[in-house]
């Protein structure tokens, strides 16, 4: 494991590379009930222990018959064939079909024995209990096999792979009432800050409401990681090290935000040393440059800038490929794309900075209000410009690299 004791800043490569090298990924495994497997992650191949369809079926409404009995059929020369029965969907026909012989047969119901095509029922006429068909059926025309989309034995979903629809639908299909998954990360999330007021208080003269617990939780919870507040920690060492230290062994990662900078109450520096070990300070980036890894014996700690802006961007940029590792789920990692600038963005960029933005899926937009301290802009921005050390002003219709959120 990769530790930096010094306070030297490192890149947001480097400091994902050290934060997963940290943690190891969940190994695990619950079994879930199918309505709530959506977005889990597979813990174990899969395999079908039916077939799909379990049965030959007709794929339309129609008459199920004996292809043979069509071959001499034809506009001059009709077949004519006797309807003995019916049969509709979740039945069976518990009748041998004859030489001449025809049933009426709805979709997905099972083809009776004897019968190898269905002729759609648009294809004939029918008078009394009698059809006629023009046109000769080849064998197993309209005809689905048992078996023909999943054979009992196939592997339907590897492990590793995250749940979608499509598979909770297979899932059904095969009649699974639970599903091995992986347990879901657990995260602890607290803010730090005496100037933090929880929501209900009276907003007191020199203190601001804690937006970023709530802000975080829900981004949290949107890429499905079990996640506790722990609430509003004081300005004080040994308050936030006990703190710390009665959950680390409930979490796999605990996330804090504020009192990670440079000033008299960023008490994380002195914190770190009672609950685990540094593995790095400061990343090479803005916003949200004051970042703080560390090891607890039984968790990673995060803390992040208390400023909201940043401690939201330094969390999908940070966090995020850590919980992707962690959890398994390769989808909560973000996406990179190439995007044209829509407007200008005139700043200087000396360090590598992330610019907040909106992606109409070909170019992007810079907000006017760009402020790390303003959080309304953020809300139509779904994606980051990621601009490299030393840029200038960004003009229209230059291309850029972003970060999908």
């Amino acid at each position: 494991m990769t530790v930096y004791t010094s306070d030297v800043a490192v890149s947001l490569e480097v400091g994902i590379r050290i934060l997963q090298e940290a943690i190891s990924p969940i190994t695990e495994i619950e079994h879930v009930a199918l309505s709530d497997a959506l977005h889990r992650v597979a813990g174990e191949d899969i395999t079908a222990h039916i077939d799909n369809p379990p049965f030959h079926r007709s794929p339309v409404d129609g008459y199920a018959l004996r292809s043979v009995d069509t071959i001499s059929a034809g506009d001059e020369s009709p077949v004519l064939l006797t309807v003995v029965g019916e049969i509709c969907a979740g039945a069976v026909f518990e009748h041998p079909v004859h030489n001449g012989e025809a049933i009426r047969i709805m979709t997905g119901a099972p083809i009776p024995n004897g019968c190898d095509a269905v002729v759609p029922q648009e294809l004939v006429e029918l008078e009394g209990n009698t059809i006629t068909l023009c046109k000769p059926l080849k064998a197993y025309e309209n005809y689905c096999i048992a078996g023909e989309d999943i054979k009992r034995g196939t592997i339907v979903i590897r492990q590793g792979e995250t749940l979608t629809v499509a598979h909770i639908g297979v899932l059904a299909t095969l009649g699974h009432m639970t599903v091995p998954v992986y347990r879901r990360l657990k995260v602890a999330l607290a803010s730090i800050g005496e100037e933090l007021l929880p929501m209900g208080a009276p907003l007191e003269a020199g203190k601001v409401y804690n937006s970023n617990m709530y802000m975080l939780q829900g981004r949290l919870q949107e890429l499905g990681c079990h996640v506790t507040s722990i609430g509003i920690l004081s300005d004080d060492v040994d308050y936030v090290a006990n703190a710390l230290r009665s959950i680390e062994g409930d979490y796999d990662v605990v996330i804090t935000t504020g009192a990670v900078s440079v000033g008299k109450k960023d008490i994380m520096h002195d914190v770190v040393p009672l609950v685990g070990e540094k593995l790095f300070w400061r990343l090479q980036l803005k916003p949200g440059s004051p970042v703080l890894g560390y090891r607890c014996p039984h968790a990673l700690g995060i803390a992040l800038s208390g400023n909201p802006f940043a401690a939201l961007a330094t969390f999908e940029l940070l966090v995020r490929p850590i919980l992707a590792h962690a959890s398994r789920n390769m989808t909560v990692m973000y996406k990179r794309t190439s995007a044209t600038m829509a407007n200008e963005f005139t700043k200087l960029s000396k360090g590598r900075r992330f610019i907040r933005a909106y992606y109409d899926g070909q170019c992007v937009t810079v907000p006017e209000q760009n402020s790390p301290s303003s959080l309304l802009s953020a809300i139509n921005c779904n994606a980051l410009i990621d601009v490299p050390p030393g840029t200038g002003p960004l003009q229209i219709g230059e291309l850029v690299e972003i970060v999908l959120l």
